[in-house]
């Protein structure tokens, strides 16, 4: 079972901070999963009798660390899905990428994905659009401390892009990183989620610690 430290929780949400090498959702492996130790925790903490009902609006990599949102009925889950699409759900991420990187930027790609990794390509009919954008909150010369808003949710994206371009996440070996993080994790956090409240409609932003790096940075 997984301690879990919960951001937010009423009867329509629930904002958990994911901890670097769990799942999201269960795969083949049949590894622990944050979206069943939820299920869990509102089964427990809510004397639920029967069946939770929960509901995954998105998903951060196993090896990332930070904010996870979750609906708790069907009738939010429908309206949070709906501000995603719109992209009217602003997500926060810190990194920390080799090398020294330009004060602010934005990057367009086209990516695909083929199997576990996803690659950047010319357009395409199966290729998708990933934009975000970033400031350099930190450097040393051979790392720097970017804090990236993401703009669209493609797979592996902020890794894959900043890999790219020579800069890839510190402890992402799979796009070319030589350096190891702590606990089998990048050094890539979701920080913060800024949306509208389902039901009651005031704007919410949902924030964690900066990223612990561990580094002089």
């Amino acid at each position: 079972m997984l301690d879990l430290n919960i951001l937010y929780s009423d009867n329509h949400i629930l904002a958990v901070n994911k901890p670097p090498g769990i799942l999201v959702q269960g795969d083949m492996t049949g590894d622990l999963s944050l979206f069943e130790e939820a299920k869990r925790y509102i089964k427990v903490k809510y004397h639920k009798s029967g069946n939770v009902y929960l509901a995954l609006l998105h998903r951060i990599d196993r090896p990332v660390s930070g904010v996870v949102l979750f609906s708790r009925t069907s009738k939010s889950a429908a309206r949070l899905s709906k501000q995603l699409r719109e992209k009217k759900i602003l997500k926060n991420y810190h990194a920390i990428i080799h090398g020294h990187i330009e004060k602010n930027g934005f990057f367009k790609d086209y990516m695909i994905r083929k199997k576990v990794n996803s690659y950047i390509v010319q357009s395409g009919n199966n290729a998708k659009v990933a934009e975000l954008s970033f400031k350099r909150k930190a450097s040393d010369g051979k790392q720097s401390l970017v804090e990236i808003l993401l703009r669209t949710g493609r797979h592996h994206q902020i890794r894959v892009q900043f890999a790219h371009r020579g800069h890839p996440v510190v402890g992402d070996f799979r796009y070319g990183s030589n350096r190891k993080f702590p606990l089998r994790s990048l050094a890539l956090h979701a920080h913060s989620i800024e949306f509208e409240h389902p039901t009651l409609k005031n704007a919410l932003t949902l924030k964690l610690n900066v990223l612990k790096t561990g580094t002089t940075i």
